[in-house]
């Protein structure tokens, strides 16, 4: 059976849970830097995120300006059903 029917069982939950085969096509193709894409931590959000500007002496500079960062995972893994396949965990 094809993944996408699988997902019926999951009802109206099931957009949320995995994206359609266009937006897993437009993420693969997406634009990606594992060395500069990252979550930034947000007060408000939990995460956000940012884009390494520079490091220098210790210190990043991110686009978003917050304090802590962890590294991102590409587009192509958001929703992933196998988390194994990630390269990041939070």
């Amino acid at each position: 059976s094809a993944p996408d029917a699988d997902m019926a069982a999951f009802g109206e939950a099931a957009p949320y849970l995995r994206k359609s085969e266009k937006e897993r096509i437009e993420a693969q193709n997406k634009p990606f830097d594992a060395k500069t894409c990252v979550f930034v931590v947000h007060p408000k959000e939990s995460y956000v995120k940012g884009k390494i500007e520079s490091k220098e002496a210790g210190k990043v500079t991110v686009k978003s300006e917050e304090d802590q960062i962890f590294s991102m995972n590409p587009p192509k893994y958001d929703k992933i059903e196998d988390m194994a396949m990630m390269t990041h965990l939070h």
